[in-house]
Order: C-alpha cells, then sequence, then structure tokens
C-alpha cells in the first residue's frame, strides 16, 4: 500500500514540474496581448496579467474573432479588468491547458471608447498552420464592428474538472482569476463575463488562480491516499 502513496506523491511532483508557465501580458503599451501567440503543451498554464486600463480576455473562434464563444460549448472569460494608472499591482487571470490539440483563440471584448478586437487586439494558442495568428487577427480586422458580442451567463452546470469551475461543460480548459486582485466594474456598462472563473469547454480547465496548478496535486494525492485506505 505504501508503493501506491509513494507513486501518487512521485507522479503529482512529475507533474508540477513539467508543466510551464506561460506569461502573457494584456494591454501592454496598447491594444495588444504580449506575445500574440503562444504554443503550449498539456499541464501548461497560461497567465494573462492585466497591465493598463479595462480589459478582457474572452474566448471565440476563428470563424468569429470577435464574438464570445458559444458553441459546441461556451467560451470561458476573464471578465473586464480595470487596471487604475499608475498601478504597481496587476490583476491576474489563468488558464490550464488539457488538449494541446485544440486551437484557442481570444479577444478582448472591450468597445469603449473603441472597438479593441476590431483594432486587432487578438491572441491565439496552438494555432495551426492552416489557421494561423496572422489570418485570425486579419479576421477580427475584418469583423463587423456593430455585431453585438454575447456575454457568458453566471449560471450553468459546474464542470467538475477543476473547482470552482462553476459553468458549462468541461471538456479541456480551466481559468483562474488571482484572488488578490479586484475587478472593477466595466466602462462599457457591460460585462464581458460575469463568471470570472469561466468554464471548460475543450481544451483548457478553469480554477481558482492560487491553486490551478495545485489542484492536480492535490487530486492525485488525495488518489494516493484512497488507495492506502
Amino acid at each position: 500500500m505504501r508503493f501506491f502513496s509513494t507513486a501518487a506523491v512521485a507522479l503529482a511532483s512529475a507533474a508540477a514540474v513539467s508543466a510551464a508557465n506561460l506569461q502573457v501580458l494584456v494591454g501592454d503599451g496598447g491594444l495588444t496581448f504580449t506575445p500574440p501567440s503562444v504554443v503550449a503543451a498539456s499541464g501548461d498554464i497560461i497567465n494573462f496579467e492585466f497591465r493598463s486600463k479595462n480589459h478582457s480576455v474572452t474566448q471565440s473562434t476563428f470563424a468569429n474573432p470577435c464574438q464570445l464563444q458559444t458553441t459546441p460549448n461556451p467560451g470561458v472569460d476573464s471578465g473586464f479588468q480595470a487596471v487604475a494608472a499608475g498601478a504597481t499591482e496587476f490583476p491576474a487571470w489563468s488558464i490550464t491547458i488539457d488538449d494541446p490539440s485544440t486551437p484557442l483563440w481570444f479577444f478582448c471584448a472591450q468597445t469603449v471608447p473603441a472597438n479593441h478586437c476590431k483594432a486587432g487586439m487578438v491572441f491565439a494558442v496552438n494555432a495551426p498552420p492552416d489557421k494561423s495568428f496572422d489570418a485570425f487577427q486579419a479576421n477580427a480586422k475584418a469583423s463587423n464592428p456593430s455585431a453585438p458580442t454575447p456575454v457568458p451567463s453566471a449560471s450553468g452546470t459546474p464542470s467538475g474538472v477543476v473547482p470552482p469551475a462553476t459553468t458549462g461543460t468541461g471538456t479541456g480548459v480551466s481559468t483562474s482569476l488571482s484572488p488578490t486582485s479586484t475587478p472593477d466594474a466595466p466602462t462599457n456598462g457591460t460585462s464581458a463575463g460575469a463568471d470570472v472563473n469561466g468554464n471548460g469547454n475543450g481544451a483548457l480547465r478553469l480554477g481558482l488562480s492560487a491553486g490551478v496548478g495545485s489542484w492536480s496535486v492535490l487530486a492525485l494525492l488525495g488518489l494516493g491516499a484512497g488507495l492506502v485506505l
């Protein structure tokens, strides 16, 4: 029995060490994600740090870059994260990649004083050669800025993938909002997403920022304890 417990702990440690943390700056010096695209492996955590003004990280699709993904599952959304001028602490929101074979597409849903997505403020994860980031951004710039952007609901079915996801059906991605940040009200009168934790959608998981990495470790440790008992 001790073997199973030791193996579970070792597996948890290996998973924690192998996962990479990728940093993306949102609105750092303009209407941009920096870098604008990344390549991520299974288990990697992408941490979005909001650096200025009032932006969101909202999931979309390649075909409709400036609208919240609604099918086959609701897209994840950070909600608007306002940053005061001269701030030295910044809100952060993260996603954990579950399925690197599924490309992920994101945009900023802010439309005041200008449509940020229409201006090219988009981001991609694991974009394939036939659907490159450049093509995705071109789609965004060519999109109709007057088209309404659907917003995610705070209601729904828990994904059960990584606590505390509260909406949608988990199929491969998780998100989290830093517990040390306090999101301000959006400036355009609507929320990019009332549920800042988001929901799983096929390539990522959602969870508390301080515990995105630790939830998986705790689950494996729990498995080891169960085998011992």
